[in-house]
């Protein structure tokens, strides 16, 4: 699953905002490092990760924009970031979740999209 974030806050203040209105435990993970071929090589982007030992889920946050330059999903540059949900998460969960994620201040909107229908999906395998 992945939702798409659109927030003028940098990075971790998103996160701490996240923390705080899902109780989701983000913390910052290596960067995400990806080769785009219209970019003409490897772009990092900023990553927090929430993988908790009890469940199988995991939580992923991925800035759209590179710091140097270039887009994760050129496709969406309007989003500012994904929250990409591996595993499972039932529908009422996630509903929550993106109600959570709209209610933070900064957020513009925050809504589900399917990863299927975007051109360079490819781009969120790891």
């Amino acid at each position: 699953m992945l939702i798409a974030i659109s927030c003028p806050l940098k990075d971790y203040r998103l996160c701490h905002f996240i923390n705080k209105h899902t109780g989701l435990q983000l913390a910052r993970a290596v960067d995400y490092s990806v080769f785009i071929h219209q970019y003409g090589g490897n772009c990092e982007f900023s990553c927090f990760t929430h993988l908790p030992e009890e469940e199988e889920v995991e939580f992923y946050l991925f800035s759209n924009k590179a710091e140097e330059n270039g887009y994760l999903i050129p496709e969406m540059k309007t989003s500012d970031y994904f929250l990409m949900i591996r595993n499972f998460i039932d529908d009422e969960d996630l509903e929550h979740l993106i109600t959570a994620l709209n209610d933070i201040p900064d957020v513009v909107v925050a809504s589900e999209i399917v990863p299927e229908k975007l051109k360079s999906r490819e781009n969120l395998i790891f």
